[in-house]
Order: structure tokens, then sequence, then C-alpha cells
């Protein structure tokens, strides 16, 4: 029986939350008798060698790294580490989709897998690492011995028939109070998908290509039984869905919405990776708001109408704000994330979305400066004109600049944003003070450091 150990690096971050990819590769993994273990060198603190210590000791027959871009620098020298010590050595994730060839000589790792890796990654373990014939999967040898076109691993298009994540392995009780939504209204709180994809085309988003701008949606029912266990099993009070589109198909987020009001499972939830504004009116939100929810977060972005059109979001002002005031008028948390540093902006463009944000009924903001993902068509359109900083600081310094702005611009506008938004009403600043749970002072304090609120 095969030994594979699944990793997420360490890395710098203050949301630590449980890796779901790894959860749901190693549950299907072991539905063909395999012997899987996640190490999570985020959760558990481990520096690379440490990391590496560990990993020695279970001798594993294959390591499977999980990487993003925010964290390829660490998945580089893990990698080199478990070369080193000739461990064979598989990388996916996002990052390595969209730079395989990349990956594979700055990595040395011995396999990249691109796209979703369940399928691919089973069946090179039953290959016994012989990977020809199985769609995703490259080495250094492909991509020397000839020209190739990328494609990417085969995936499973009925979600219900994927096992549940490795809960066991990924228990949210293990992990800090403060989740994704930073400031949570329970624990512990437990990351859960119902759809994956995203047919949307903004320039600055990657996921979309990743999953070929398509949605596939898991079943309500499907979603419900997995909170009844992780309530049951794990004691979980809080559900974080983390779909990129929970309320794109009316039908699906109603049927979610009226089982959790059926089961009674007495659950909170948020949905704090952000929904699209025009899919939401007032009926929907009460739903919502009555089957648990209590926190929404809409991807605004910017609050210059030009800008928006440029980031093809295909909404507008008006349909935002009509949204941020539905949402707050049914008792639900609403936050906005706002992107400073795209094409086409200026001071006066960054001066209009932190007037929007100031002046709208929004609870919380984030204010990113633009990370340019591989992947995005962004990625396409400013090729050759930066260099990619992979060490820098993910949404806190800049890629590339704008033309009439400098770093100190973007840094300096990303501050005042903050300060200005949550010390412009009392009340806002209030409410934002009151909702921290014991716990979760740490990440409040670390956020308003790393965000220069004092800068």
């Amino acid at each position: 029986m095969s030994k594979i150990v699944l990793v997420r690096p360490n890395y710098k971050s203050h949301m630590i939350t449980p890796p779901l990819g790894l959860g749901y590769l190693a549950s299907c993994l072991q539905t063909y008798s395999m012997d899987v273990l996640i190490m999570d060198g985020l959760l558990l603190n481990l520096d690379p060698d440490q990391l590496v210590h560990q990993i020695l000791d279970e001798a594993p027959d294959a390591v499977g790294i999980t990487c993003m871009t925010a964290y390829y620098p660490e998945t580089i020298q893990l990698a080199g580490l478990l070369r080193r010590n000739r461990v064979r050595t598989i990388i996916g994730g996002m990052h390595p989709t969209f730079l395989p060839v990349e990956t594979l000589h700055e990595t040395g790792c011995d396999f990249v897998i691109a796209g979703e890796g369940e399928v691919a990654l089973r069946r090179l373990i039953e290959a016994d690492f012989h990977h020809r014939g199985i769609p995703g999967i490259y080495t250094v040898d492909d991509i020397v011995a000839e020209p190739i076109q990328f494609t990417k691993a085969e995936r499973i298009d009925r979600l219900d028939s994927i096992p549940f994540p490795d809960w066991k392995q990924i228990n949210p009780s293990l992990y800090p109070r403060a989740g994704h939504v930073s400031i949570t209204k329970h624990y512990p709180c437990a990351p859960v998908l119902t759809s994956r994809g995203c047919p949307c085309t903004c320039t600055f988003c990657a996921g979309s290509r990743f999953y070929d701008r398509t949605i596939r949606f898991r079943s309500p029912e499907h979603v419900v039984e997995e909170i009844i266990l992780l309530v049951k099993d794990f004691g979980v009070r809080e559900i974080h869905f983390e779909d990129d589109n929970l309320t794109l198909e009316r039908e699906h987020i109603e049927s979610l919405c009226r089982h959790l009001i059926r089961k009674n499972i007495g659950i909170s939830w948020a949905c704090p990776n952000g929904i699209r504004a025009d899919t939401i009116d007032k009926s929907l939100v009460t739903l919502m708001k009555k089957s648990g929810c209590y926190y929404i977060a809409y991807g605004i972005e910017s609050g210059d109408p030009d800008q928006l059109q440029r980031m093809k979001k295909h909404e507008n002002l008006e349909t935002l704000k009509r949204a941020i005031h539905i949402t707050v008028q049914a008792g639900i948390t609403c936050q906005g994330f706002f992107i400073f540093g795209m094409p086409g902006e200026t001071k006066e463009t960054m001066k209009k979305s932190i007037r929007f944000a100031k002046h709208s009924k929004l609870s919380r903001a984030q204010f990113f400066i633009l990370d340019i993902l591989p992947g995005s068509d962004l990625w396409d359109t400013l090729k050759g004109r930066f260099d990619p900083p992979w060490k820098k600081d993910s949404f806190r310094e800049p890629d590339w600049l704008p033309e009439g702005l400098t770093r100190k611009d973007l840094v300096t506008f990303q501050a005042k944003a903050f300060r200005q938004f949550y010390l412009f009403s009392i009340k806002r600043l209030f409410k934002l003070i009151v909702s921290v749970r014991p716990g979760q002072l740490a990440t409040l304090f670390h956020l308003i450091r790393s965000y220069r609120f004092f800068h």
C-alpha cells in the first residue's frame, strides 16, 4: 500500500484555515486504500527544515505539495530540501497549473499536476509513478523532449461523488478562532464548498480560468449532510462557504437555505469569499438570514465606474449600493473588497473608492493592493512589463505600477483607506470592536499592523 504525505508549506498569513484541497485529496486517495497523511505546515508553524524532518520520519512513497502564488517561494524551498533527501515530490494547485514549466525548473520537483488533482494523483500512484497517458501530469523530461500543449487533469463532474474532506486530519477545532472572516461569530468554524468554478470574466482573477469558466454544483442535500457531520463529530458552530459564486444559481442557494432551515441545525454561516451583488434581492437575503447567514462580503473592487468596466466586472455602482442596503436592512454584517493598482488607476480613482466605502452602509472593508496572478487576464496583458516579485508581501506591495503612480502612492492610499473607513464613523468602529471575540485580538492587531493602519 502506497504511503503519501500531503503538505501545505508554512508562509506569512493571518488566515489559518483547514486546507480543503488537501482534505479532498486525502479522502479520495483513501477510497482506493492508500495511506495518506496531511501535514499543515501553516497550522503547525514549522520551518522548512522542521517540516522535512517530520516528513522523513514517515518514509513516504511520495509527497504532494499544494502551491498558491502567495507561497511559491516557500514551495521552492520545501521542494528543494525534499529533493536533496531523494523524496519523490509532486506539486499541484493554481500556480503550477498556469506555470508548469517554471514550477518544474524552479522547484526541481518530479511532477506537476495541472488542474484539479483528485483523479490525476490517484492514477499516478496506481501506475507506480509512471505518468505517461495521464492527462495533466508533467515532468521536466516532457518539456525538454519536445514542445507540448499543456492540458489539465481529468476532473470529476459529479461533485456529489467526491467523498467529504478528511475532516479528522483537518479538524476545525484545531485551527485558530479567526478563520477566513477574521472576526468570527462562533467557534469552531469550518470552510465548506458547495460548488467549483466561476463563469465570470474579472481580469484580475485566475480562478475562472482554472475551472475553464464553468461551474459545477453539489446538491444541497449533500452539502447539508456534510454540515451535520461537522456539527455532530467536530462541534462546528459556524460554516464559511468558500464558493466563488455561492448565489450565482438562484435555485441552488434557495434550496440550500431551505434545507438548513428544515434540518434546524442551528449554525451560523458566512460567505467570506464574496458574492456578486447582481444576484441578490430582498427575498433571497431574507431567506439567507433565516437560515443562519450573518455575514456577506461583496467584491466591489472600485468606486470608479470606468475602473469597474476595465475590470470586466459587469456590475455598476448602483447595483452594489442596492445590494449593500438590502443586506444591512436584513441584519447581516456586510463587508466590501476593494483593489488598488489596477490598470487605469489614479489618485482620483482611489479617492473615489475611499469615498464610496466611507459613505456606504458597509460594516467592514478590505483594501488590497493588486496581485497580478498567473492565469488571470492581467497576467497575459501585462506580461513583459513587470518581473513577478514572488517574495513580496501579497496584497500589501505592488507587482506593477499604473502610469503616474508610485509604490509609495499605493501603499499610502491603502493605509489611508483603512483609517478613513473605520475612523469616519464611530458607530462602525464600535461595531467592529464589540464583534471581536476572545482569541481574535491577536489577529486584529496583526491586520492593523500589516495593513499599515497607522502608516
